[in-house]
C-alpha cells in the first residue's frame, strides 16, 4: 500500500468496497436458498429446531460462497468502475494523463492476494465447516426417512500388499469410522512383482483405530485351506479416521493442505488419484483466476459513459464471466473423462480469462 499511489489507493479501495458489497449480496442468497433446501430435507423432522437448520446452514455455506467467490470479483469490479465512471471520475483521472492501467493491475494484484489467502486458510476452514455439516445431517437424520445403506469400497497397501475391504454400510461416531458386514481382500506381490491373493477376512464388524483396523466376530479363509474363527482382530492399516473419511467425499470436499496426502495414499492404494490431482491444480489456479476477474470487470467498464453503450459492455462482461465459469467446469469434465490432461483443463479457464482481460484493456486503453 506505501508504494501506491493517492489515485491507486481510492480505486483499489472502491473495488474492494463494492467486492465486499457483493460477497455480502451472494452470500445472503445462499443462505436463504441452503437454508429453504434444509428445511425441505432436515427439516422433515419435528424434533429439528429452526435454530438447528440456521447452524447446518452456516456450517454449509462457506464451501458454496468459495464457488462463487469469481462472480464476487466479476460483479463487484463491474459495480466500482461503472459507478466511477457514471461520476465522470475516470473521465478526470484518465484526462489528467493517468493510465487505465495504474489502477487496474492494485486491483488485480489485491485480487490475487486475496486468492492466495483463499486456498490457503479459507479452503481448508471450509472443508473443515463441511465435514461438521455432513457429520451434523447424518446424525440428525439417523434412522429417519433413510434410504438402504449403501455398500462402502476402501483400498489401502504399500509397496508389497494391497488390502480391498467392502462393507454394507457404514458410520461415524465421534470421528472414528465403523464398518458393519465387512470383507477384507488380502493381496501381497511375490518375487516378480504379481499380485497374489492370501487370505479372504469376514468381520461383523471394524472399526478404524490409529494404525490398525479391530475386526469382530472374523472368519478368516486362506487359499486352500478351512476357515478359522475368531472374537477379535487386528490388522495394520495406512489409513487414519480423516484420510478414510477423506475416501468417502469428493475431492471438493478435501482441503487444500490435505489434497497431497490424498494423492499419495490413493495411488499407492492403487487407485487413480486423477481427480485430486486435478482438483489440486485448479486450486493453484484460483487466484490467477480471481485477477482475471477483476481485470474483465475493468475492461467492460472503462468505456465512456457520454458514448453511450456502457450497460451493454457491463452485461456483456457478466455474460462472459458465467462462460469462463463453464468453460471452467468443462474442462474438468473433459479432464475427469480422460480426454483432456490435468494440467491443460485446470490452468486454461483462468489463463485465457486473464489474456482476454489484458488484451481488452488494451483495446480499451491503447485502441
Amino acid at each position: 500500500m506505501t508504494g501506491l499511489g493517492r489515485i491507486e489507493r481510492y480505486v483499489m479501495g472502491r473495488t474492494l468496497t463494492s467486492v465486499a458489497g457483493a460477497l455480502a449480496v451472494i452470500g445472503a442468497v445462499i443462505l436463504l436458498v441452503q437454508f429453504v433446501d434444509l428445511s425441505r430435507s432436515v427439516g422433515v423432522r419435528t424434533d429439528v429446531t429452526v435454530g438447528q437448520l440456521f447452524s447446518l446452514t452456516l456450517l454449509r455455506a462457506p464451501s458454496l460462497l468459495l464457488v462463487l467467490l469469481p462472480f464476487v470479483f466479476l460483479f463487484g469490479g463491474i459495480a466500482a468502475f461503472v459507478a466511477l465512471n457514471r461520476k465522470s471520475e475516470l473521465v478526470a483521472m484518465r484526462a489528467a494523463g493517468v493510465s487505465a492501467w495504474r489502477f487496474v493491475l492494485p486491483s488485480a494484484g489485491a485480487a490475487f492476494l486475496i486468492g492466495v489467502i483463499t486456498v490457503t486458510l479459507l479452503n481448508p476452514l471450509a472443508s473443515v465447516l463441511n465435514a461438521r455439516f455432513e457429520l451434523s445431517r447424518a446424525q440428525m437424520m439417523e434412522n429417519y426417512l433413510t434410504d438402504a445403506p449403501k455398500e462402502v469400497w476402501l483400498r489401502q497397501g504399500d509397496d508389497r500388499t494391497q488390502m480391498v475391504i467392502h462393507a454394507r454400510s457404514r458410520a461415524v461416531e465421534e470421528g472414528v469410522v465403523k464398518l458393519k458386514g465387512v470383507s477384507l481382500f488380502v493381496y501381497q506381490k511375490n518375487a516378480r512383482g504379481e499380485v497374489e491373493f492370501k487370505r479372504r477376512l469376514e468381520a461383523a464388524e471394524a472399526t478404524l483405530l490409529p494404525g490398525f483396523w479391530k475386526l469382530t466376530d472374523v472368519r478368516e479363509a486362506t487359499a486352500g485351506e478351512s476357515s478359522v474363527h475368531s472374537e477379535s482382530l487386528s490388522i495394520r492399516s495406512s489409513l487414519d479416521s480423516e484420510s478414510a473419511l477423506e475416501r468417502f467425499a469428493s475431492p471438493e470436499a478435501i482441503a487444500f493442505w490435505r489434497l497431497p496426502a490424498a494423492i499419495r495414499q490413493t495411488e499407492q492404494a492403487g487407485f487413480s488419484a486423477a481427480g485430486y490431482r486435478l482438483r489440486f491444480q485448479q486450486l493453484l489456479a484460483t487466484p490467477i483466476l480471481f485477477a482475471a476477474m477483476s481485470m474483465l470487470a475493468a475492461a467492460f467498464s472503462l468505456r465512456l459513459a457520454r458514448l453511450g453503450g456502457l450497460a451493454g459492455l457491463a452485461g456483456a462482461g457478466v455474460a462472459l464471466g458465467f462462460v469462463i465459469f463453464f468453460f471452467n467446469a468443462f474442462a474438468g469434465a473433459l479432464a475427469d473423462a480422460g480426454i483432456l490432461p490435468l494440467f491443460a483443463a485446470a490452468w486454461a479457464p483462468p489463463v485465457v480469462a486473464l489474456l482476454s482481460g489484458l488484451a481488452l484493456l488494451c483495446y480499451t486503453e491503447d485502441g
